[in-house]
């Protein structure tokens, strides 16, 4: 499923999208490789597919792409206050594949990005969180993949956060929705991972 996930290289900054109305909330979503759209156009990365779909809606909200090629959820916890600077009345955390692929114990991945909630929520203490689940490939043993899958739902109910199932729903594995690595989502894999957010940011959104 996720030799599937993320780049574990250097460093790249997505943009972010222009604000086109001072009045709009803001939503930032924290992410990596995925976030970012290595390989494609910035305008091909889910956060800007989720940007046509609210401005489709009409609803007043902005969203940030605050995606870092190869970043880890410890990356994540040093820089959501910066990623927050304009301020955020959404937080997207999409972070952990890396950390899986890396080794990193499940449960400093956990620990983690229970810190970046508590972070966001001390900047914002209204925030809305959603937490994007992660999935290991099966050669990472059966004992360390289970672990990885579990601690997501954990999360999101220690911290009362929403959790979106799985990231790559849907993409993992399938390898025309995949790039030539095998890693990253193709312009129409981006489509679909922009659907598996949606799902649960529209009602998040939604008057």
């Amino acid at each position: 499923m996720l030799g599937l996930l993320l780049a574990l290289g250097g460093i790249l900054f997505a943009e972010e999208a222009p604000i086109a109305n001072a009045t709009d909330k803001r939503i930032v979503i924290l992410g990596d490789s995925i976030t970012a759209g290595y390989g494609l156009d910035p305008k091909e990365a889910y956060p800007a597919l989720l940007q046509k779909k609210i401005t489709a809606a009409k609803l007043p909200y902005t969203v940030a792409n605050a995606g870092v090629s190869g970043d880890t959820t410890a990356g994540g916890l040093r820089r959501v206050a910066w990623a927050m600077t304009k301020g955020a009345d959404i937080l997207v955390i999409a972070l952990g594949g890396n950390d899986g692929l890396r080794g990193i114990s499940p449960e400093e991945t956990k620990k983690n990005l229970l810190g970046i909630v508590a972070k966001a929520r001390t900047k914002n203490p209204k925030i809305k969180i959603l937490v994007a689940g992660m999935q290991m490939p099966d050669n990472m043993g059966p004992k360390f993949t289970a672990r990885f899958k579990a601690l997501f739902p954990e999360v999101a109910k220690e911290s009362k956060a929403t959790l979106i199932p799985f990231l790559l729903e849907g993409i993992g594995g399938v390898e025309k929705l995949n790039q030539p690595d095998g890693i990253h989502p193709t312009a129409e894999g981006q489509e679909k991972v922009a659907g598996n957010v949606w799902k649960l940011l529209q009602p998040a959104i939604m008057p």
